[in-house]
């Protein structure tokens, strides 16, 4: 059995957008065995227990990439990442299904292959590159359409909580109310602060964070698709936090220097969004993760 555990992942940190992914410590972890039918899918909600389902369409992918037959697979899907939150959950799947095809044929695939295949598939890099590689990552496409990717250190002073709401934001919907023109001012604007959001993050610089997470490319918009977001954001920064949207949404996370304000926000949070899942997170610095047993003994990871 072939064991493939993915991180969450929160794309654009406010002022990233589209370039800017950073891994969180929550898995969803995707097992991958021999079946004698054809495919077996376990796990997941009954409509996605076919040939259609994402992590089987991307372990197809990587065996032929690798110019090698599909086998008869039984996958079991043990999901915390939800879908549509924002939290990268289509990417846990894509890089899911192609790393369990590379181990299956002795890890075929390389690191700088799977962020290939993966972006190809899900058709932009901010969330797959995290994924694979873990930690805070910028990425962008060449001309070549190839991904290129620079990774930064996160400071281990850093607590980050997320707070995803119990409803959906589809990426469908957060694209359309974009707008389709920027001005110079706020492209200036929007460069200048990504820069200084990423050294931030590196030095731990709460200020720094406070003041760089001020974006006009999107957050304005989507937020309007978030009903609570206001009132979300006046928990975080009552508590000494720095608040942004996670990918598209619905998902937010704070960012804060102190754990026992993170506890706060945690608390108050969960107290004014009962039916919300509120939860403290760190920073995954490994990305997407293999284990190989058989009867219940680890071969190798």
């Amino acid at each position: 059995m072939i064991r493939i555990k993915v991180p969450a992942t929160s794309a654009n940190v406010g002022v990233g957008f589209d370039c800017l992914g950073l891994a969180v410590s929550y898995y969803s972890t995707i097992s991958f065995e021999t079946s004698d039918a054809r495919l077996i899918i376990t796990g997941s909600p009954k409509e996605f227990q076919n040939a259609d389902n994402l992590v089987y369409q991307a372990f197809v992918k990587g065996c032929n990439f690798l110019d090698k037959p599909v086998p008869n697979v039984k996958i079991n899907i043990e999901g915390d990442v939800p879908v549509a939150r924002g939290l990268g959950s289509s990417s846990v799947c894509v890089v899911a299904g192609l790393k369990a095809a590379s181990v299956w044929y002795g890890d075929a695939i390389s690191t700088d292959q799977l962020l290939v295949l993966a972006t190809e598939m899900e058709g932009h890099p901010d969330n797959v590159t995290p994924a694979i590689l873990g930690g805070l990552c910028v990425s962008f496409l060449d001309d070549q359409n190839l991904p290129q990717v620079i990774q930064y250190h996160v400071s281990n002073q850093l607590h980050f909580v997320a707070m995803i709401p119990d409803y959906e934001v589809s990426t469908h919907a957060a694209r359309k109310v974009l707008p389709t023109t920027l001005s110079y001012a706020d492209a200036i604007h929007q460069v200048s602060h990504c820069a200084a959001m990423t050294k931030a993050l590196e030095l731990g610089d709460r200020h720094m964070i406070h003041e760089a997470c001020d974006d006009r490319m999107h957050e304005p918009y989507r937020a309007k698709l978030i009903p609570d977001y206001s009132q979300a954001k006046n928990i975080s920064e009552q508590f000494g936090g720095t608040m942004y949207i996670s990918g598209s949404g619905s998902t937010m996370m704070a960012i804060t220097a102190n754990e026992n304000d993170a506890d706060k926000i945690v608390e108050n949070a969960q107290a004014a969004f009962p039916k919300w899942t509120v939860r403290k997170m760190a920073v995954d610095s490994t990305g997407v993760t293999s284990e190989v047993s058989e009867r219940g003994k680890v071969l190798h990871r």
